[in-house]
């Protein structure tokens, strides 16, 4: 019997997207979905496009259509992976380190307070889903 969990955490995570675009000042122009990646990439680098494509649940071609802009922009810098001539690697630019600093990282640490604030325990929640993660990828 489903009892609607899968569900819910893709309705929690679509709703955090929503309340992150809708919090988010715009002054960089940078997307909720790019202000993500750039702070999985700062947690990262360097890393493969295949790696950060795991780490963000999208496709490879996913990360590779969303790698061009931010590197157009300057923001990440793309290079072949010296030790393998078929991968790429990816890290943030210093310019892409500020623009994440500037809008991605206030932004989740003003989620994190409103949710402490209206009595979410975040700290446990955390916990608890970072042993869901390491469940459901074993």
């Amino acid at each position: 019997m489903d009892d609607g969990l899968a569900d819910l955490l893709h309705r929690v995570v679509f709703l955090l997207g929503e309340a992150a675009r809708q919090r988010g000042d715009g002054s960089t122009g940078l997307s909720y979905s790019q202000m993500r990646l750039l702070g999985t990439l700062e947690d990262l680098q360097p890393v493969t496009q295949h790696r950060l494509a795991q780490a963000l649940s999208v496709s490879d071609p996913a990360i590779s259509r969303a790698l061009r802009p931010l590197e157009a922009a300057g923001l990440v810098q793309v290079r072949p992976d010296p030790e393998h001539g078929r991968r790429r690697l990816v890290e943030l630019t210093a310019a892409g380190r500020e623009a994440f600093h500037e809008s991605g990282k206030p932004l989740y640490d003003e989620l994190r307070n409103a949710l402490l604030k209206a009595g979410f325990p975040y700290e446990r929640y955390l916990s608890d889903t970072v042993r869901l993660v390491q469940i459901l990828e074993d």
